[in-house]
């Protein structure tokens, strides 16, 4: 029998793994069971890759493997149940969403930061940057500009005014330095 596509070629054109395939059949994230050839050789459809194309995406983009398990149980019990399936997506779709905006806000964060370092590199204040001497991870004139800076993130522009941290017996203030 030489209908469908080999575990290798199938793990070729989705880009999982050949462990990961064998798993995924074993956990019921298929529609059906896979056809078996010659030497009990797993035979996939090209619907089977498809399929597991669209468990990919699911994956990859956070969903549970039980959420997965439980939309390929509903489609495979046939029309009926299309209700549930769409709150399954949509619940997906809600946390994928909330993902992507705290993505954003870290991206916004970082953009400001690198925005910040070449400002302060190009006027050759760089090495006030995470002295110890300001009192947060922004150089102070930027501490002063933040409310007022609306390409700050909101992070950064909502944040109140740090509060002096007590000396150390050297005098010095503790160094604020974060990762």
């Amino acid at each position: 029998m030489h209908d469908g596509l080999s575990i290798g070629e199938v793990s070729e054109r989705t880009g999982i793994g050949v462990h990961a395939l064998r798993y995924y059949e074993r956990e019921g994230l298929l529609l059906g069971s896979v056809a078996r050839g010659d030497g009990g050789r797993r035979r996939y459809s090209y619907e089977d890759v498809e399929w597991l194309r669209m468990c990919s995406r699911f994956r990859a983009g956070g969903m549970p493997l039980a959420d997965i398990r439980r939309y390929t149980e509903l489609v495979a019990a046939g029309p009926g149940n299309e209700g549930e399936r769409l709150r399954l997506l949509r619940e997906h779709e809600a946390r994928v969403r909330a993902e992507m905006d705290a993505l954003a806000e870290s991206l916004a964060v970082i953009e400001y930061k690198s925005r910040l370092y070449a400002e302060h590199v190009e006027a050759g204040t760089a090495s006030t940057l995470w002295t110890g001497e300001t009192l947060s991870c922004m150089a102070s004139a930027a501490q002063g500009a933040r409310e007022q800076d609306r390409s700050a993130p909101r992070a950064f522009r909502s944040a109140p005014s740090p509060t002096p941290r007590p000396s150390t017996s050297t005098g010095r203030t503790p160094s604020t330095r974060t990762p």
